[in-house]
């Protein structure tokens, strides 16, 4: 019986650490991503009004960016105005 209990224990134990480790690996891949998108809107700042970097520092990177280019076009097209539902739901018009 007492061996039973040691081994439920440290099996509990394991599959916290488990856990633990899956969680921390998921906000990883989170931050990995958020950083790929300040990247690109770093380079490609021009667009929406930041200071852009020397031009030939984004012509160089270019190439490398197509998944990056191809994220902030499905975010473009999947972002709601968020002023104009304020204001729908304020019923300003």
């Amino acid at each position: 019986m007492g061996t039973s209990l040691f081994d439920y224990i440290g099996r509990f134990f394991a599959h916290i650490g488990t856990a633990q480790r899956e969680k921390a690996v998921a906000l990883t891949c989170v931050e990995l991503n958020e950083l790929e998108n300040i990247f690109a809107l770093l380079l490609l700042g021009s667009f929406v009004g930041f200071p852009a970097p020397p031009t030939f520092l984004s012509v160089e990177l270019l190439p490398f960016m197509e998944r990056e280019m191809a994220v902030l076009h499905q975010r473009a097209g999947d972002a709601s105005d968020m002023l104009a539902e304020m204001v729908g739901t304020l019923g300003i018009e």
